[in-house]
């Protein structure tokens, strides 16, 4: 029976070092970030390595750019923010990606689909001019609520390719009042059910859990703030979402849709990021 003790105790030995093994090499291969919720429910992306000075050199910090009806803000206004970015969609023609970004733009949501049957077409053209100038880009899918959720998303997969160094996709849900095919209003017990089943199939196919983006209307109505583990992007062009948003948490702030950007024909909206330039990096990818 010594010899059989023995052998089950190297054999348990080699167990559990395989198994420390892969516990390492998982852990080496999964960013390890954490994240709080500051007193104004921002949500901020801790790194757990701090970025490099080379790292933080090519990120454009407190940018300004103009706009064609400025709001006057009052107190901690967007430019208190160092990380600001666009969304795009065919609206804005053609971009000079690199004029963006040399103007201080640092990431781009670009409209990929809408409904279950269209498809923005410069998604393409935007995807790979951002990508080429270095700017931080996303996708974004514009919800009809008179297709089902899984359609939708299916519909969103066939066009956006799955791309490991883009941003987390974003899910559009708002009020569609001047729809010529759908203006349905379906109570809030509806839309968050659909929304989790679009994040839920959207998850397991790119990695990342999709941001939420919505407006002050939509926000109210259907107390879509309820869907846990999820981050949002929040409207607010006449005040701080802390004041329009009360006790809400947020990543992303749409500050303006009439926006002025070297680089863009036109007005485009703008937006912040909540965290710090270091956060950015983590939440972003690039750490």
């Amino acid at each position: 029976m010594a010899w059989l003790r023995a052998k089950l105790t190297s054999t348990c030995l080699m167990c559990v070092s395989l198994l420390a093994g892969v516990l390492l090499a998982s852990c080496a291969r999964t960013p390890q970030h954490s994240q709080v919720v500051t007193p104004d429910r921002s949500v901020v992306t801790s790194p757990s390595a701090p970025a490099s000075s080379a790292q933080l050199s090519r990120l454009s910090t407190f940018p300004r750019f103009g706009d064609s009806d400025p709001f006057d803000w009052q107190g901690r206004g967007p430019g208190a923010y160092a990380i600001h970015g666009i969304d795009a969609s065919r609206w804005q023609g053609e971009i000079d990606w690199r004029q963006a970004r040399k103007a201080g733009i640092s990431f781009a949501y670009l409209k990929a689909t809408e409904g279950g049957d269209l498809a923005d077409p410069r998604f393409k053209e935007y995807w790979r001019g951002a990508g080429a100038a270095g700017v931080a880009r996303g996708a974004y899918h514009y919800f009809y609520f008179c297709r089902p959720a899984a359609e939708q998303a299916r519909w969103f997969i066939r066009h956006v390719p799955k791309d490991p160094g883009a941003l987390p996709p974003v899910l559009d849900m708002e009020w569609n009042p001047f729809s010529k095919t759908c203006t349905k209003r379906p109570d809030g017990k509806v839309v968050r059910a659909e929304a989790r089943k679009f994040l839920r199939i959207l998850e397991a196919h790119y990695g990342r859990r999709p941001v939420i983006y919505t407006t002050v209307d939509f926000y109210q109505e259907t107390e879509i703030g309820q869907i846990a583990g999820t981050e949002f992007w929040l409207r607010s062009v006449a005040g701080h979402p802390r004041k329009i948003y009360p006790g809400a948490a947020w990543q992303f702030w749409q500050y303006s849709g009439t926006g002025q950007v070297p680089g863009i024909a036109g007005d485009v909206d703008l937006n912040v990021f909540r965290g710090s330039p270091e956060s950015w990096l983590a939440w972003s990818g690039q750490l």
